[in-house]
């Protein structure tokens, strides 16, 4: 199955990325005799932009879409770490269009790491235009600032949501759904469930459309690392997923079909937690892969928590979604330094 052809699009990534097994994982889970489901990873990390990670795939449908509409300059927010303006700044400087990033000092963490390796080192060295705001900014009057500033050089910009969350940027993760369940196929596999991080919502709201225009499949698990609660995403995750699924002529998604786990955000997005910094180093530790410490490190932890707090039986088979971020680890130092 795939999607419609007619859709805008540009080639960021290397193809479909690998669905591999943790064994390692999974016989360090099931020490003392603990029972453990089957575990794979699916390593969006290697979409081979500078870097990786998820957000590439949203890129090839909004620069797709911007391109389209004749803009020679993006525009796109996030917090001083986001993997998100990262690839956006890459995916500009892949197809010849000016990058703005306007990123906002949100989370609350004083490493001075923080505030000018990993990712925000990146964005320079990729020569995007930083607009650097203060956690109380206006971000509506710094949007339309930036944008007319543009405008009055000449330039022709485009809007990219926070995460590229919209029904345009998680269209690519419709296909990601389609394409775990051909690589499970091909494997011989029945995927249970996809544990994922929520944190701008698109990446869920477009493997929910996936799965409704595929009309069923693995259940799709969402880990908040930003969203406190359901109440606080319910509404504009169900808005994303279901204009996602008919610009794609999908079934409608429902609110039985959304899974969120909130127990692993800690005191908030982008600050670290003990559960965080374990997952981390016990993937790195027998798997060899990398996660991030502000949405797969969370992830993986509440996938690990589930399992060994029983809530999902050892028959199952789970695929991790590693959404990329790997450059922020060098953000957070402190976090990993042997104490």
């Amino acid at each position: 199955m795939q999607l419609p052809d007619t859709l805008a699009h540009v080639s960021l990534t290397d193809g479909a990325t690998p669905l591999q097994e943790m064994p390692r994982l999974r016989e360090a889970l099931m020490a003392d005799g603990r029972p453990c489901p089957h575990l794979y990873i699916k390593r969006d990390d290697l979409t081979g932009l500078a870097g990786g990670g998820n957000k590439t795939r949203k890129l090839e449908y909004l620069v797709g879409d911007a391109l389209e509409k004749g803009a020679d300059t993006v525009i796109t927010a996030g917090a001083l770490q986001s993997n998100h303006a990262r690839q956006t700044a890459a995916a500009a400087a892949k197809t010849g269009l000016a990058a703005h990033l306007i990123l906002f000092e949100t989370v609350g963490y004083d490493d001075p790491a923080y505030s000018m390796s990993g990712n925000l080192l990146l964005d320079t060295i990729l020569g995007a235009e930083v607009h650097r705001q203060a956690k109380d900014a206006d971000a509506s009057a710094v949007f339309e600032d930036v944008t007319a500033k543009i405008r009055a050089s000449g330039g022709t910009p485009y809007l990219i949501p926070v995460g590229g969350s919209n029904a345009i940027g998680s269209t690519a993760y419709a296909q990601v759904f389609l394409e775990i369940q051909e690589q499970g196929d091909a494997l011989g596999l029945t995927i249970d469930r996809i544990f994922h991080a929520n944190g701008s919502l698109g990446t869920q709201a477009g493997l929910l459309a996936g799965r409704a225009l595929a009309k069923g499949g693995p259940n799709v698990e969402g880990v908040s690392v930003s969203k406190p609660t359901r109440e606080a995403l319910l509404e504009e995750l169900l808005d994303i997923a279901n204009q996602t699924s008919e610009r794609i002529g999908g079934d409608p998604v429902t609110e039985d079909d959304v899974h969120v786990d909130f127990r692993h955000l800690g005191d908030g997005y982008g600050l670290p937690t003990e559960g965080m910094v374990s997952a981390v180093e016990l993937v790195a530790r027998t798997e060899g892969i990398l996660l991030d410490p502000v949405y797969t490190g969370k992830a993986m932890a509440g996938m690990i928590a589930a399992i060994l707090n029983g809530e999902i039986a050892e028959t199952e088979t789970l695929v991790f979604l590693h959404t990329g971020g790997m450059p922020g680890l060098f953000a957070y130092p402190a976090e990993f330094t042997p104490k």
